[in-house]
Parts: C-alpha cells; sequence; structure tokens
C-alpha cells in the first residue's frame, strides 16, 4: 500500500460516517457515477481519464487518487495516462505541473502494486 491508498483510505472512514447523515445524497451520487461512467460512445476508460484529467485541474488529491486507481483498473495504458496528464499541464498550466505528477504517482501506484515503475514510450517529440 502507499500514499493514494492511505488517501482513499482515510476518505471512506470519514465517508461511513457522513453517510449515515446524508445517505440519500450518497446514493444519489453513487447512481449518477454509475451512469455517468457506464460504456457508450465513450469507453468506461476514456472516461475515467478525463475525470482524471479534471482531477488534475481541480488540485484533488482523493479524486486524483481515485479516477488514477479506475484508470489502473480498466486497464488504461501507462501512455495513455502520460499523455492526459500532458494535455491537462497545456491547458492548466504552472499548478498542473505539480499535481499533474501527483497523479503519475497515483496511478503508478494503482496499476503496478508491486511497485515497479511502469515506464512510457519514446514520445515523437524525444
Amino acid at each position: 500500500m502507499g500514499h493514494y491508498h492511505d488517501i482513499l483510505d482515510e476518505t471512506r472512514r470519514h465517508t461511513r460516517d457522513l453517510r449515515e447523515h446524508i445517505g440519500d445524497v450518497y446514493t444519489g451520487f453513487a447512481a449518477m457515477h454509475k451512469a455517468a461512467f457506464a460504456e457508450g460512445a465513450l469507453s468506461s476508460k476514456t472516461k475515467e481519464l478525463i475525470a482524471l484529467a479534471i482531477a488534475i485541474h481541480d488540485h484533488c488529491d482523493g479524486c486524483i487518487a481515485s479516477h488514477a486507481r479506475g484508470a489502473a483498473r480498466r486497464e488504461a495504458s501507462a501512455e495513455e495516462v502520460a499523455e492526459t496528464i500532458g494535455v491537462t499541464i497545456q491547458m492548466g498550466g504552472g499548478p498542473n505541473t505539480i499535481y499533474g505528477p501527483r497523479a503519475w504517482a497515483a496511478y503508478q501506484e494503482f496499476a503496478n502494486p508491486d511497485g515497479e515503475r511502469l515506464k512510457t514510450a519514446p514520445s515523437a517529440a524525444g
């Protein structure tokens, strides 16, 4: 386990308590999440990559952890994640040069639990 697993575990603990008070909100959000991430014209993997980009742009470590895990579970390649992060950096500027590497680390943690760093193919730009 690593840092981003810890973020999700901590969030889960707090969510369980809050869910006791506003269960209907969480039930509604879960239904919306299921519908939004369902296979459709866009694959669920593509939707996770979009969500990861938004998480980076919003500077939300919990969201980054969740959607990096989702991308890994949907077998997004290291190249796909790296390119998603690249577009996010281009669109969001300097702050995303901080949160982009956080997303990369989170993806690495979830995609390769044995700790071996995943590599991307060299870019055409070299």
